[in-house]
């Protein structure tokens, strides 16, 4: 692989676009991972890369939305517990699956994911000040959660959609705090990913710091806008991330 000034000038620009639409919704890999691929990184290595600049964005995500009091950690042990589970085993399955096997599959699942969050987007965004989740709605959430968590380890592109309809639609938070959370997931099973895939010497660090640099400060910027824009402009904002990553990963 050469990294040219061309390369670097595209994972910086991915990077950047991917990192501001990952906090405010999803489907920045959709972005990033075929970047990683058009430099010629194999299937697997480019999986495992991209997580570099994923884990990096959701610390400082994290850190702007702790900031200004929008991370409820009262429900984190069992939001975290079913995400890092299945985070674990996505990863897994990614780290050990074929290279032969793995772009085919990893191209497919990203298109059919955005497929399937282009014909049903439909979220439930409870009302502010509505009540916590009910038993029933907690359990519906933590099975979510661990397929997100599988997903996410497996191939990372579109979970944050997933992860929006965990929360708000089955744990009843608002929008701020739902991307709060979703971040908070994304980095725990990317920890878990990322860690399986160092590890492994599937992880290329020169194109993965540059793209990390990039979602940092992509990340800032969609803190910003996520804490000082309407529900309302959230609910629009979602649904065009929705057809946008759904268009980027048919292309």
């Amino acid at each position: 692989m050469e990294l040219t000034v061309w390369f670097v000038v595209l994972l910086a620009t991915t990077g950047f676009i991917a990192g501001i639409i990952n906090t405010l919704a999803g489907g920045g890999s959709n972005l990033t991972l075929p970047a990683l691929m058009m430099m010629g990184l194999p299937a697997d290595v480019a999986n495992a890369t991209n997580r570099v600049g994923v884990f990096m964005q959701s610390l400082v995500g994290l850190k702007g939305f702790h900031g200004h009091g929008e991370l409820p950690l009262q429900d984190a042990r069992g939001i975290l517990i079913p995400t890092l589970v299945g985070g674990l085993v996505g990863a897994a399955i990614a780290s050990w699956m074929p290279t032969t096997l793995l772009k085919p599959i990893l191209l497919i699942t990203m298109i059919s994911m955005s497929v399937v969050i282009l014909l049903k987007p439909a979220t439930v965004i409870p009302q502010a000040g509505e009540q916590p989740y009910r038993v029933q709605e907690r359990r519906r959430a933590a099975a979510m959660l661990f397929l997100a968590g599988v997903y996410g380890g497996f191939v990372q592109a579109g979970v944050g959609f997933v992860l929006i309809a965990a929360i708000a639609g089955g744990l009843r938070y608002d929008l701020v705090k739902t991307n709060a959370l979703k971040i908070l997931c994304t980095m725990a099973f990317t920890a878990v990913a990322l860690g399986l895939f160092i590890v492994r010497g599937q992880v290329s660090w020169v194109p993965g710091l540059i793209l990390a640099m990039a979602t940092m400060a992509g990340a800032q910027v969609g803190v910003r806008l996520a804490l000082n824009v309407s529900q309302r402009f959230m609910k629009w904002f979602l649904l065009l991330m929705t057809v946008a990553a759904s268009i980027g990963a048919m292309l």
